[in-house]
């Protein structure tokens, strides 16, 4: 068993269900200590300190990382995770719901790192990962504010690894195609076709299959092992060769 990341403690957001779930769950197995921050805390894996939050709320966040640093002993990795998805054209979203999306998505990714930054800082295996998305690199119909918010997640990360460089903290993203998750499962549910909507999200991606969130998870931990500590301002796409194949 791979023990890189023993005695570091790390804050997942999102950590309750899908790839934030899957992320606490190999993070555990590798050693850590870590805090799930989510809306339904209950749901968080087993073994990890399950801690409700509202990353929209900076008082939440704030009083969240303040726990889970005084019961875990400090941060070392934040996986920034927490993301909401959105579909349309440009016509598609009223005013309120960009402001939404880009709050949950982009803005929440500021103020949970902002309020681990002292943590951080005392760490010697700093680092935070931002779950980015393939949409950032490639345009897919239907998505103009989810695409937009990932093409600020990846333009906040290098940001972010430049400013913090100097602290000793490194920071990185990770960019999954279409995942097999909960939240394309709702989609799929929703279309008048499900079968045929899965067979459209499985073609999209050269390897002809959704990504798995224990794939994701993998992405993540290996940016975010102490064994990368020369790797920063890197976006890993884990995508089935999506945004960087055509074979037909």
């Amino acid at each position: 068993m791979i023990d890189d990341f023993a005695g570091l403690v790390a804050v997942v957001t999102g950590g309750a269900s899908g790839l934030g779930a899957a992320t606490v769950r190999l993070l555990l197995e590798r050693g850590a200590r870590v805090a799930a921050l989510d809306l339904r805390p209950a749901d968080a894996p087993s073994g990890a300190l399950a801690i409700g939050c509202d990353v929209t709320d900076p008082a939440a966040v704030a009083a969240a990382i303040e726990a889970a640093a005084d019961r875990l002993d400090g941060i070392d990795v934040v996986v920034n995770n927490a993301g909401i998805g959105a579909r349309g054209d440009v016509t598609a979203n009223p005013d309120d719901e960009w402001a939404r999306v880009l709050d949950v998505n982009v803005v929440s990714m500021a103020r949970v790192t902002r309020a681990a930054l002292p943590h951080l800082r005392r760490s010697q295996h700093a680092v935070v990962i931002n779950i980015c998305s393939a949409v950032a690199f490639v345009g897919v119909p239907d998505r103009a504010l989810y695409s937009a918010s990932k093409g600020a997640v990846a333009a906040l990360t290098l940001a972010m690894a430049a400013d913090h460089v100097r602290d000793g903290i490194r920071v990185n993203a990770v960019a999954p195609g279409t995942a097999d998750t909960p939240w394309v499962e709702r989609i799929l549910g929703a279309s008048d076709d499900p079968e045929q909507a899965a067979n459209a999200l499985r073609a999209r991606q050269p390897l002809g299959r959704l990504v798995s969130a224990d794939e994701v998870a993998h992405a993540v931990a290996s940016l975010a092992s102490p064994m990368a500590a020369s790797t920063t301002g890197a976006v890993l796409r884990v995508d089935g060769g999506m945004t960087s194949l055509r074979i037909g």
